[in-house]
């Protein structure tokens, strides 16, 4: 495979890179190269979720979403986790549980978000970075399923968080 870098940044690099495909056809293909994420479904002890309500600028406006965000180099996506939920929820977790991972869009991205259910929380200090603009709110679980299933909630990692640890907990109860 032979790559060209066309945009180096902080968080993305963006790469053309010619490929042979399984059935033997070569093209040149578009690549935006990311470290990946964590999210957390924050799940407290009367049944409701911990959703930020964060400004996102490329999204034109607010969005419901977990609390997440991108893996730190040689950081496990468990540790990321953990560290986004105290930074933007101001949570701590006693137990984590794996829901799995996904693909952001790999048609051109190489992100993957490793997601999480966190239980047994406590209150800790919350540290946003300068360029979060974040509300903390707490939903019944059930309502923000429904949201998610109404199309209220347009965030894929929440979308797919909530419906995977909804039913993580349907198997326990």
């Amino acid at each position: 495979m032979r790559s060209k870098s066309i945009y180096h940044g902080k968080v993305i690099d963006v790469n053309a890179e010619w490929v042979e495909l399984p059935d033997g056809r070569a093209c040149e293909l578009e690549i935006v190269r990311h470290p990946g994420g964590a999210a957390a479904v924050a799940l407290d002890d009367n049944a409701k979720v911990c959703l930020l309500r964060q400004y996102r600028h490329a999204a034109d406006g607010w969005l419901w979403e977990l609390p997440a965000g991108r893996i730190d180099p040689g950081e496990e996506p468990l540790a990321t986790a953990r560290r986004e939920l105290q930074e933007e929820a101001g949570l701590r977790a006693g137990r984590w549980e794996p829901l799995g991972s996904l693909f952001s869009s790999p048609g051109i991205f190489t992100e993957v978000i490793h997601l999480f259910l966190a239980r047994e929380l406590q209150a800790v200090e919350q540290r946003h970075e300068e360029h979060e603009v974040i509300e903390v709110h707490w939903l019944p679980f059930a309502e923000a399923v429904a949201m998610a299933g109404a199309g209220e909630i347009r965030d894929a990692k929440t979308i797919i968080g909530l419906f995977r640890a909804q039913g993580v907990m349907g198997k326990s109860s």
